[in-house]
């Protein structure tokens, strides 16, 4: 790690203050000297936590460049807003709306009268193939940057949830990175920074539509699903969920799935249980939609998965609800959930934030320790 002076931190859509949680976990000589996010739920969460730090309500395209010059920072984190990149969503990269302040932090870097030497951006996959991500690295070059770009996952530090993500660090010259810096996209961390020397791969699903017409074994999984899913579980480089999950005496039953939820969805559920070192990434419709957002938790271990699932499609409404009331569904907490995206345990929500609004704001952030790993080796030298 360089020495250096304390750094000037400048956090852009800040959120519920992920990156600035990271920067913390580094231990980098550095203070937030300002945040900035428009989304009013996120700035009240963000407040509740950094109370001191100063934090502006504003679009960033309502910032001059005077606004930017006058903070006088040594580093951006940033974490554009996703959707116009995601594989679910409409896919509009610089033609959507919600591109236009990120573009505008484009416009304004080669303009600024001191550049940052240190940048980091985290986003989707997707994003490496956009027409955003060619601007702004186009614009790296111009302002003679050199950078590294990643496709990571948690599971690469030993974290069993899947959260793919693109991220980029930049650093502006003479400056030089510690590692070989590569044109293509990384997938994981350089061997020597992972903890302990872990490079887990990230986790690709296996079963193309090809493969989903194959023998269907139980629960609407082929056998290649029931496959992918063992071998996570036995990767002993990755811990086991039960570290992340809230004492027993706490009381689940506002976790539990509703009988209306079990019944429609028990099929597509993603189920995992507390031995599991493996879950699905968690999104911001978790505890509101079921499918494709999340894992639930089997809390009842005294009951084998496989024989409720066998034959569920022969029984009545009222026997099906029977058999899978006994494995006991949850959801993850959002505690749970934060503990698993690197959120430290005294990171709390303010008493009238919903369980709904904690999902969401929790969906759209990010993991604590992988930005905190790239912070650490975008200034080591």
């Amino acid at each position: 790690m360089e020495n250096t002076e304390r750094l000037r931190v400048f956090e852009l859509y800040s959120g519920i203050g992920g990156m600035h949680y990271a920067l913390k976990e580094s231990l980098v000589p550095a203070e937030v000297v300002a945040a900035v996010d428009v989304n009013t739920t996120a700035n009240l969460i963000y407040k509740h936590n950094f109370p001191t730090t100063q934090l502006l309500p504003k679009t960033i395209e309502g910032m001059t460049l005077q606004d930017f010059d006058r903070l006088n920072f040594d580093m951006i984190l940033m974490s554009p807003p996703c959707q116009p990149f995601t594989r679910i969503g409409l896919q509009g990269d610089v033609a959507d709306p919600r591109t236009k302040s990120f573009l505008y932090i484009l416009d304004l870097l080669p303009r600024l009268s001191k550049r940052p030497r240190f940048i980091l951006l985290e986003n989707v996959k997707g994003f490496e193939s956009s027409a955003a991500r060619d601007a702004l690295l186009q614009t790296l070059r111009e302002c003679d940057y050199s950078f590294q770009e990643f496709l990571i996952s948690p599971t690469s530090l030993g974290i069993p949830n899947s959260r793919l993500r693109y991220f980029l660090i930049a650093k502006r010259a003479p400056e030089t990175f510690s590692f070989p810096v590569s044109t293509e996209i990384i997938e994981g961390f350089p061997m020597s920074e992972s903890t302990d020397g872990l490079s887990v791969p990230y986790d690709h699903p296996t079963s193309s539509a090809s493969e989903r017409e194959k023998t269907i074994m139980f629960k609407l999984e082929t056998e290649e699903d029931l496959e992918r899913k063992r071998k996570q579980n036995s990767q002993e480089s990755v811990r086991r969920l039960l570290d992340f999950l809230q004492e027993e005496e706490e009381d689940m039953e506002p976790y539990l799935l509703p009988p209306k939820t079990l019944l429609r969805y028990a099929l597509v559920m993603d189920i995992v249980q507390p031995s599991s070192r493996r879950s699905v990434c968690f999104t911001k419709g978790y505890g509101h939609y079921v499918e494709g957002t999340g894992s639930v938790l089997q809390s009842c271990m005294d009951v084998d998965l496989e024989t409720v699932f066998k034959n569920l499609d022969q029984l009545s409404e009222e026997d099906k609800l029977k058999q899978l009331l006994r494995l006991k569904l949850r959801y993850f907490t959002p505690r749970e959930i934060s503990r698993l995206m690197g959120f430290p345990d005294h990171f709390t929500f303010p008493k009238h934030i919903s369980f709904k609004q904690q999902y969401r704001v929790l969906g759209n952030s990010l993991n604590v320790h992988v930005v905190s790993h790239l912070i650490r080796l975008m200034l080591s030298k």
